[in-house]
């Protein structure tokens, strides 16, 4: 009776050891857990194409996380969308002529913003606009770009 409740002590133990685990593990995939309450300016880029750019994806200059994508809406005059960025406010040395990129990371296919620096000295401030984007590669459109090529050839 008494190594049977022992047994029942340390698989509850594991048990719980396991939920905090994979609590941790889905605040890293859904990205909260690197959300702060720093305040940031708000900047915002047009593409064509965001692909599967989401809400909380993170904003990258090289390498370094430096803010979260925090809208996407679509503008119906110029047919793009508009992604809203909020830049941590200890990043604000950036040039008003760097460009954005939507990248991926990673196996999973996550996708973020990667910023580039410019060369101007005017820097991005709240509500400034990034003009120089480069959109989203879309597997499927480049694949057919690839099949519809290959059969013009022969």
């Amino acid at each position: 009776m008494r190594i049977s409740r022992s047994i029942e002590i340390w698989v509850g133990f594991f048990v719980a050891i396991g939920f905090v685990a994979m609590f941790f593990l889905s605040m890293q995939v859904s990205n909260l857990s690197s959300i702060s309450g720093e305040p940031g300016y708000d900047i915002t880029a047009s593409f064509e194409n965001v692909g599967s750019l989401k809400v909380r994806a993170p904003v990258a200059m090289a390498g370094v996380d430096i803010g979260r994508v925090t809208a996407i809406d679509f503008d119906p005059k110029s047919f793009e969308a508009v992604v809203t960025m909020s830049i941590e406010s200890k990043y604000s040395e950036l040039p008003s002529d760097s460009n954005a990129s939507i990248l991926t990371a990673g196996l999973l296919g996550e996708q973020y913003v990667g910023l580039e620096p410019g060369g101007e000295e005017e820097l991005l401030e709240d509500g400034s606009e990034i003009e120089m984007t480069q959109s989203a590669l879309v597997l499927e459109k480049i694949i057919g770009q690839f099949l519809f090529s290959s059969d013009a050839e022969e």
